[in-house]
């Protein structure tokens, strides 16, 4: 079976970026009663830490570190959306600007590797298939030497470095006026339900109209199911024992309507890299046409909609309270 060359790491001796705030001690786990500021922080350093541990495997072209890496960098973009209110500054667009280039950086290297996977998994040992990714393989490699640079580059240590220190000490840490510090104080759980309530209702209703969605649009929708999954997922300490069964089912429906519509939507990019390609990588373009794998993701998606909108997935009483998280 021919598989896709990975690209040779780059030579470039750079150091890695690493975090320049100094972090305070915070708590391990997050508690209900816990203030909005020590909960962001807690979640952005876990996920900005897990961005860092898949830094040199990203650089020497392993896709499962490519894979984990985007996961960290989304979670930690959600994190960022979770407590909007609460981190709304001079600052934050600039951070999100910058984070949302690396994120595209990582992203074509990624749609590469997935359209790469689906070629060579939809042809098995055909010879024909060496000739066919030939122009692919050229890409990906094209493709991993510029994330290499960008990876080691001054930029990218600026980000790490700037975000680090504005998780920790940014403008929206200090803002004096009542409102900010009303935000910064909210304890979690509160706006925790409010916040999943607002996302839940937005998700479950853009869901009813899954058929009618544009592919652009069912990409929003799928962005948005994510922003929902991962937010419950950094929220986990939260959940009390009996809430914590009704947890993990919701998040089992939001699993499966997220893979359906992520390979919805690996199949558009697919599409979209075999015409950029031309020559013997268009060939490849007809593998991702199929409508009735299209009809399938797509009745698979709306089985688990329906299924999370019986379960009235989130709901603030499903949070666990005590005495000691309220303290």
């Amino acid at each position: 079976m021919a598989r896709a060359r990975t690209a040779r790491p780059s030579t470039t001796s750079t150091a890695p970026a690493k975090p320049a705030a100094k972090r305070n001690a915070l708590p391990g786990r997050l508690s209900p009663g816990m203030a909005c500021d020590t909960a962001f922080r807690i979640i952005a350093r876990r996920h900005l830490d897990a961005v860092l541990a898949r830094h040199d495997g990203t650089c020497r072209g392993d896709p499962e570190a490519l894979h984990q890496i985007r996961i960290a960098l989304t979670h930690l973009r959600t994190a960022i959306r979770f407590f909007s209110p609460v981190v709304d500054d001079a600052v934050r667009p600039v951070v999100w600007a910058e984070l949302k280039w690396l994120n595209s950086q990582l992203g074509m290297v990624r749609d590469l590797d997935v359209a790469i996977e689906r070629v060579v998994a939809a042809t098995g040992d055909e010879l024909a298939v060496i000739a066919e990714l030939q122009s692919w393989d050229e890409k990906r490699a094209e493709s991993h030497r510029l994330l290499a640079r960008a990876l080691q580059s001054a930029r990218y240590r600026r980000l790490i470095e700037q975000t680090s220190f504005w998780i920790e000490s940014g403008p929206w840490s200090t803002r004096r006026s009542k409102e900010a510090i009303r935000l910064r104080r909210c304890p979690l759980a509160d706006h925790a339900a409010a916040q999943l309530t607002e996302w839940e209702k937005t998700l479950l209703k853009k869901a009813r109209k899954l058929g009618k969605l544009s592919v652009e649009k069912r990409h929003r929708l799928r962005l948005l199911n994510k922003r929902v999954t991962y937010s419950i997922e950094s929220l986990e300490d939260l959940f009390s024992d009996d809430s914590l069964t009704k947890q993990k089912s919701v998040l089992k429906q939001l699993r499966k309507a997220q893979r359906s519509l992520g390979q919805l939507n690996d199949d558009a990019r697919g599409q979209t890299l075999a015409d950029s390609l031309g020559g013997a990588g268009s060939d490849a373009g007809v593998r991702f046409l199929d409508r009735k794998r299209e009809k399938r993701l797509l009745r698979t998606a709306k089985a688990a909609y329906r299924k999370l909108d019986k379960a009235k997935p989130f709901r603030s009483s499903d949070l666990a309270r005590s005495p000691e998280a309220d303290d």
